[in-house]
């Protein structure tokens, strides 16, 4: 029996957005979720998933263009797996995510009463990160346009970014908005110095190669981290590379390399060798600075990063006799940046590295009333653990894209601290967290803090008052 003919849809109008920077249409009272369009556009749908309550396709013809369109800035656009919503004009970009704070809210979380201040927008647009992480592939992406040339490729390697939803495929990138230019100038010369030299780049079908990841961080001071994971453990050819790239790029502050064998690309639990320079790079927020290594994890947006944390120490109200709790620390950012303002900070994160930094920082700026603790959320935050340490006045929470474990917010409502201030860069998980908080806590303030232009993310920040 053959399989089920899925539909075209002619002329369907998109009318909303939706997550993960999809967009919606509705075809005979079913959503259909399609990407690369945005409100306004009229297009010819090839439905590819077909459930119950909605449909799933994608764009073969675009009858008509949405008003609002304009023209996508990059080359890798529909390919490259960011910057989706860059057809989509900026002020109707902070729009949609400030409807999404607000549905996600009233919807999942039941607030209905409380106005969505207007979303803080980013300064920058383009070349606002401050990390990326470029894949070398042995066999690259092919476009369209090659394949239908039907030549022959002179050139698979690559060094780019993973094709959504392949793990195996990764695009060759010419040119990115998304970090300095320098990260540019050096992916292209660390690739041609590769190709000259004959270095075989990762297949990651079969999971062997010598050239694995090329890793680029950087901070407002004008320091360059630079990193590279080698598949193979070669110093023969390893010191080639690294003594080319502190040759030619004296503008870099910590050049560092791994050697990763295993199957996964994960670091975390592998060596960072030192090559040259510094074994860390800083940045600076207002008086402070922050150590960053390897495997420190930093917003990726340090501009906007200083007004979440602004929002954030806002929102806390303090008044300089509190105890705070800062939960899922990472390398205690907010910790030490709202300690002036407190009498002191407990931090809590699971990744024993970032505690580490979080000390350092501590240090680095002369703050003496932050203590940190390493461990799992919610095997640490317990009562025997709040009775140690004094019952927080505040608690500030910036979790992952998971949210908070049931656990751990039954642990704060039990802590009942006169105020909690929500980070989060998920408003549906956000949502759910506050409406388990609202046995106890009204919701008081909600600021928007957009971080990643040309994308859906958003983060939001959320005051909570006890009852």
């Amino acid at each position: 029996m053959g399989r089920r003919k899925l539909p075209l849809i002619e002329n369907l109008e998109i009318t909303d957005v939706a997550a993960e920077g999809k967009s919606i249409g509705r075809y005979n009272d079913m959503v259909v979720f399609v990407p690369w369009l945005i409100p306004g556009d009229i297009a010819d749908i090839q439905v590819i998933r077909k459930r119950r309550k909605f449909m799933e396709g994608y764009p073969v013809n675009i009858i008509k263009y949405s008003p609002y369109r304009v023209a996508p800035f990059c080359e890798h656009f529909t390919v490259c797996g960011g910057c989706k919503w860059q057809h989509l004009p900026y002020g109707k970009q902070l729009e949609y995510k400030q409807k999404q704070v607000a549905d996600n809210l009233a919807r999942i979380g039941k607030i209905h009463s409380v106005p969505v201040r207007p979303i803080k927008p980013s300064a920058k647009q383009q070349y606002y990160r401050n990390k990326l992480e470029y894949t070398f592939s042995a066999m690259r992406w092919l476009t369209s346009k090659e394949i239908e040339n039907n030549g022959e490729i002179s050139e698979r390697g690559a060094l780019g970014f993973h094709i959504p939803g392949k793990f195996d495929k990764v695009l060759d990138i010419n040119h990115c908005y998304l970090q300095n230019e320098f990260s540019d100038i050096l992916r292209l010369a660390v690739k041609k110095f590769a190709l000259d030299e004959g270095f075989s780049f990762f297949n990651h079908r079969n999971k062997t190669g010598f050239l694995r990841n090329l890793i680029v961080r950087n901070t407002s001071l004008g320091e360059w981290m630079v990193i590279v994971v080698f598949g193979e453990d070669k110093p023969e050819d390893i010191e080639p590379l690294m003594f080319y790239i502190r040759d030619n790029f004296p503008e870099i502050t910590s050049l560092m390399y791994i050697v990763n064998t295993k199957v996964n690309d994960t670091i975390g639990d592998l060596d960072v060798k030192l090559f040259a320079g510094r074994d860390h790079i800083f940045e600076q927020m207002e008086d402070l600075k922050f150590k960053i290594g390897p495997k420190s994890f930093f917003q990726t947006n340090s501009e906007q990063a200083l007004e979440l944390y602004r929002v954030a120490r806002d929102f806390a109200g303090l008044t300089g006799s509190e105890t705070v709790y800062d939960l899922y620390t990472g390398t205690g950012t907010i910790a030490n940046f709202v300690a002036g303002f407190c009498k002191n900070v407990v931090g809590i994160e699971y990744v024993e590295d970032a505690i580490n930094d979080a000390k350092i920082n501590s240090q680095i700026n002369g703050v003496d009333n932050t203590i940190f603790y390493a461990g799992d959320m919610v095997n640490v935050l317990t009562p025997e653990f709040i009775s140690k340490n004094g019952r927080p006045d505040v608690i500030i929470t910036d979790p992952p894209r998971a949210g908070m474990h049931p656990d751990v917010v039954k642990t704060l409502l039990d802590a009942s601290p006169q105020r909690i201030v929500y980070v989060s860069c998920n408003p549906a998980t956000q949502a759910r967290d506050l409406e388990m908080l609202s046995e106890k806590y009204t919701v008081t303030a909600i600021q928007p803090v957009d971080m990643f232009p040309h994308t859906h993310h958003v983060e939001n920040v959320v005051r909570l008052e006890l009852k």
